[in-house]
């Protein structure tokens, strides 16, 4: 008598599996990381199968279109599973093939994303409807997605299709999953919708919490309904400092762009925050704060969102009105002082034409230096390249880089805080034409152009250039001193090259900014330095600030370089 044949275990619908586990525990968030999956719901991976990327692209996008396309929704849904399943991809490519697609029949597209969705047994299954709801999804699908936002290796994809259909559900899901060391408190807080719990939660979110993270903020403000939290309790006088924070850290640069461009709420929050600056102390981080706050009003991306006729300018001018400046010295006093007469001298009207400004960051944290570009009063940076940080002014400004001429010269605007060679920058070729200077042929990561072209009056466009050339007003004491030196070697490159030396890098570091560092190289003994593969040796002369005007510090620098040999005053590092 033979052995009876083991069942296989039935194909589970991951849908119907969430919707199990939440009626097991009603109202009780999800573990992070999300539930495990049904041991069915993943198939096996073989690497012998494994496509190249594109190909890989190309095998999704066509199975996608052919099911879209196919008669009877249910089939074509169970066909596109098993079709899935045997390309050997992975579910996040499935993901984010099935988000860029544009399918001829939208309505044909959504019916058969919603069987997936609903009736999908597998990841890759379910992976692909999420995908398509990206840019498909109704009010009807939430429910479905904040369910399947519990499971493991699917929650990452419910967040992003939840994000243009509720973004309070989104990012619950987000805080519930992703930040590490995430108050468990804050989920279920708002989870449980208990609103006097939620500011209890926030209120104990410190400046260095991980959730206070430019990546984490939004998702902070969304899920707590910061905006309307605030509008519940007028007389509060702890939340509006919290919500400064919070403002403040989405307007922050992070690694893949600013997330205040993301909020939808940006311009209601920003407005409350200037109402109620008046009820903060003059504590030096609440002052700057709504410097920075300001500045991004001015000249950052926060001058790109959806502001009515005149409320950016009155936000802006309340901001600066709640500025007090401080007495103390130091070099956030001194921040907070200088950038405040800045931008209360240059005024909150947009310039038509080119305007560059020079923005530095808070020196609590790394005192990070951009040169902004703005055209009609619109920073360009953050729509061409939002994940790059505009070039500092040395590189764009005292090398006379955006200096226009007949010829064409590419020039780098910006740069990610990795490196151009990890992820990219973005460059511009400017160029003189009779009575205009041109931008145009822009370049970002991986070669894509940007279409847009810019055309300037030239005497205009020079204008703004010099005028931003010999701009010094946002400098501090030692960045004075290592552009005048910079200025003074680019005059006399003799100082150096009589001793057989190449000038480098000459700023001041971000942990140091106090500090001045000039830069410096020579040959290996024997070789001109010119050879492929022979690296110059390496010098760095380091000028602590001593409190005299940098002038005076640039000059007798410059002396001490034409009198001695510049590697007797420099160290090795």
């Amino acid at each position: 008598m033979s052995a009876p044949h083991a069942r296989p275990t039935p194909a589970l619908a991951l849908y119907a599996y969430a919707r199990s586990l939440r009626d097991a525990a009603p109202g009780a968030p999800p573990p992070r990381g999300g539930h495990p999956l049904p041991a069915t719901a993943r198939p096996p991976y073989d690497r012998a199968v494994r496509l190249p990327y594109k190909q890989a692209r190309e095998t999704v996008t066509g199975l996608l279109r052919d099911r879209i396309a196919g008669p009877g929704t249910a089939r074509a849904a169970a066909g596109t599973e098993r079709g899935l399943a045997a390309t050997g991809v992975r579910d996040h490519l499935v993901f984010h093939t099935a988000a860029a697609l544009d399918p001829a029949d939208p309505a044909a597209a959504r019916a058969l994303a919603r069987r997936l969705v609903r009736d999908g047994t597998t990841v890759h299954g379910v992976a692909a409807g999420l995908g398509l709801l990206t840019r498909l999804g109704e009010p009807e699908d939430v429910p479905y997605l904040r369910a399947l936002g519990a499971l493991h290796d699917v929650f990452r994809y419910a967040v992003e299709a939840l994000d243009p259909l509720d973004r309070p559900a989104a990012a619950l899901l987000w805080l519930t999953h992703y930040p590490l060391n995430a108050p468990r408190g804050l989920v279920e807080a708002v989870a449980a919708r208990d609103h006097a719990a939620v500011r209890e939660q926030l209120l104990g979110l410190a400046p260095r919490d991980r959730l206070m993270e430019p990546a984490h903020a939004r998702r902070v403000a969304e899920a707590t309904g910061l905006v309307d939290l605030l509008g519940r309790a007028p007389e509060d006088t702890a939340l509006p400092a919290q919500a400064l924070r919070v403002l403040a850290r989405m307007v922050t640069q992070g690694d893949h762009g600013i997330e205040i461009l993301a909020y939808a709420d940006a311009t209601a929050l920003y407005g409350t925050v200037a109402e109620r600056a008046h009820l903060l102390s003059p504590a030096p981080g609440h002052q700057a704060r709504l410097v920075t706050l300001a500045q991004e009003l001015h000249s950052g991306a926060s001058r790109l969102l959806a502001w009515p006729p005149g409320r950016r300018e009155t936000v802006l001018a309340r901001l600066l009105e709640a500025v007090r400046e401080p007495a103390e010295a130091g070099r956030r006093a001194d921040w907070i002082r200088r950038t405040a007469r800045h931008l209360r001298a240059a005024g909150p009207a947009p310039a038509p034409g080119l305007r560059v400004e020079v923005a530095v960051a808070d020196p609590a944290g790394p005192t990070a230096v951009e040169t902004r570009i703005l055209v009609d009063g619109r920073p360009i940076l953050p729509v061409a390249f939002p994940q790059g940080r505009g070039d500092t002014p040395e590189e764009l400004l005292d090398a006379g880089a955006l200096r226009a001429a007949a010829e064409h010269r590419a020039v780098r605007l910006g740069v990610t805080s990795c490196a151009e060679a990890c992820c990219g920058a973005l460059y511009v070729t400017v160029r003189r034409e009779g009575r205009h200077v041109v931008w145009d042929g822009g370049r970002r990561p991986g070669g894509t152009a940007d279409p847009s072209a810019y055309r300037f009056d030239a005497d205009a466009y020079d204008a703004e250039i010099a005028r931003a050339e010999n701009d010094h007003s946002w400098t501090w004491p030692a960045r004075h001193t290592a552009r005048l030196i910079a200025a003074g070697l680019r005059d006399r490159p003799e100082l150096l090259t009589r001793w057989g030396l190449r000038r480098g890098w000459i700023s001041t570091y971000h942990d140091d900014p106090d500090t001045t560092v000039v830069t410096f190289t020579e040959p290996p003994a024997g070789g001109d330095g010119d050879a492929p593969g022979e690296p110059g040796r390496f010098h760095q002369w380091r000028l602590p600030d001593d409190g005299r005007p940098p002038a005076e510090r640039a000059a007798e620098a410059l002396r001490r370089m034409a009198e001695t040999d510049p590697r007797t005053l420099a160290r090795r590092p």
